[in-house]
């Protein structure tokens, strides 16, 4: 479910552009491949600095994030409390303004986060005419604002309930993560009619195989050892920007925006949860 509603909210971002190859497009994870860290976290730390929640909430989100990116272990009872305690700060705020935030927060915690050799990459795709969409367990909301900002086609991301445009802290069907991914490229692929044979993807993450492995051109970026060790195997491409080596401008004036080592905000508060424990 988390699949079809990711996929009916990309339905809205129809090409203002019309794609030169419209059978093929490319697909991209977000946090620690677009971005460095995860980003429902900055976003967290963006609405903490406005008042929206406490400490030991930020506190809480921190280490949920943490957990997914440095154990790298799916565990059922750790994923269904992430669900159930997902975006649910945001209750009882409404879209608008979680947009005009969002929005905010892009510019003040995200934009010097972003890859440049990721960026560069997606931008590639849009230059030989296809279109790029993120796909990300980030709320759909702050996905957008990405996509947007970066000049990509859409984004897929997890979808909040609300009602009369006032967020419940509910979830539409479950967190776009994992295997939720690759359905959703999936029932996208079939709206769109691409092929998905003539199609690329990219993670720094071993949850997304389902979602690389539905591709023709899967892609590791910053990957993880097993992703690495995959990709390796398989014979797949594998970038790394974590080395401190320029990345490739590609004529791209972003490319000169960059950041630190990748997750750092989230490990210190994990090792924090951890010592605090």
């Amino acid at each position: 479910m988390a699949g079809e509603a990711s996929a009916a909210a990309a339905e809205v971002e129809s090409a203002l552009r019309m794609p030169h190859d419209p059978g093929a497009a490319a697909f991209f994870d977000v946090d620690n491949t677009i971005m460095q860290g995860a980003s429902i976290f900055h976003l967290a730390r963006g609405l903490y600095r406005r008042k929206f929640f406490t400490t030991r909430e930020i506190a809480g989100a921190a280490w949920k994030q943490a957990y997914f990116r440095i154990a790298g272990i799916e565990d059922p009872e750790h994923i269904a409390e992430a669900r159930n305690s997902a975006l649910s700060f945001i209750a009882g705020h409404t879209v608008a303004e979680l947009e005009e935030l969002g929005e905010e927060i892009f510019d003040e915690g995200m934009a010097h986060r972003i890859w440049p050799g990721t960026r560069a990459l997606a931008q590639l795709h849009l230059d030989e005419g296809k279109r790029v969409w993120l796909v990300t367990a980030a709320p759909i909301e702050i996905a957008t604002i990405i996509a947007r900002r970066l000049g990509l086609t859409g984004a897929m991301g997890t979808v909040a309930e609300h009602v009369d445009g006032v967020y419940t802290g509910a979830l539409v069907g479950d967190l776009l993560h994992g295997p939720a991914k690759a359905e959703a490229i999936k029932a996208l692929a079939a709206r769109e009619g691409l092929d998905l044979a003539r199609c690329s993807a990219y993670s720094d993450s071993s949850n997304d195989l389902p979602m690389l492995s539905l591709v023709g051109d899967p892609v590791a970026i910053n990957p993880d050892a097993r992703l690495r060790a995959h990709a390796k195997a398989h014979g797949w491409r594998i970038r790394d920007y974590r080395t401190g080596r320029k990345a490739a401008r590609v004529g791209l004036a972003a490319a000169a925006v960059g950041g630190a080592v990748s997750g750092a905000i989230a490990a210190r508060a994990s090792m924090k949860a951890r010592h605090s424990g």
